[in-house]
């Protein structure tokens, strides 16, 4: 498990590769800074070293241009996927000034945000991959309140109620143990819930 703690943000890692497998194909990046947070998942497609090959890319990309918009940096992502398997790729950045949480993404990586212990946002992703050839990129803005918790999951982690998962979930921690009980390594699995603070 990796971990962040800030005066912003309290936020938990979970990654297991698929069963057999060495290696996970699937990759995530966490980062913090003064004002912000980024967060993403790429689920490269198949399993094993050739799928962690493209979802490496995204992790890669974003450590050294966590700076950019999420549009911009998913566009980067997908210019390093030519001739590549690809990958479902979900980015996440929370403005700490502005109070906001912007999302983008393309596949099958989820992301769900419990806003006020009663309000669920599920934004939808574009469907496909990133695979290099010109993809069509939605950003998505929410504001945000002190104490809203967010859950973002590659598709190797099968929840039956993700709603219900987040709302009986005291915080952030609680819902990482809970996430957690349901996790069967069938497939690769990652997963990072966090909660906005400030």
């Amino acid at each position: 498990m990796e971990s962040i703690l800030t005066e912003h943000i309290e936020a938990y890692v979970y990654q297991v590769a698929k069963r057999g497998n060495r290696e996970s194909g699937d990759a995530y990046f966490i980062h913090t800074e003064e004002d912000y947070f980024i967060c993403a998942i790429a689920d490269g497609l198949g399993s094993g070293p050739i799928a962690r090959q493209s979802a490496q890319i995204i992790p890669n990309v974003l450590n050294e241009h966590h700076h950019e918009s999420v549009d911009e940096l998913l566009s980067r992502c997908n210019e390093y996927m030519v001739q590549k398997r690809g990958a479902a790729v979900a980015i996440v950045k929370v403005d700490y000034k502005q109070k906001t949480i912007q999302h983008s993404g393309v596949g099958n990586v989820r992301l769900y945000i419990l806003r006020d212990r009663t309000k669920m946002i599920y934004p939808l992703p574009v469907m496909g991959y990133l695979s290099g050839r010109p993809q069509k990129l939605k950003m998505q803005q929410y504001d945000y309140q002190e104490g809203d918790l967010f859950f973002l999951h590659s598709d190797g982690v099968a929840l039956k109620s993700p709603k219900a998962s987040l709302k009986e979930s005291s915080g952030p921690y609680e819902l990482y143990r809970n996430v957690l009980q349901s996790i069967d390594s069938g497939d690769d699995a990652t997963f990072i819930v966090g909660s906005l603070l400030l």
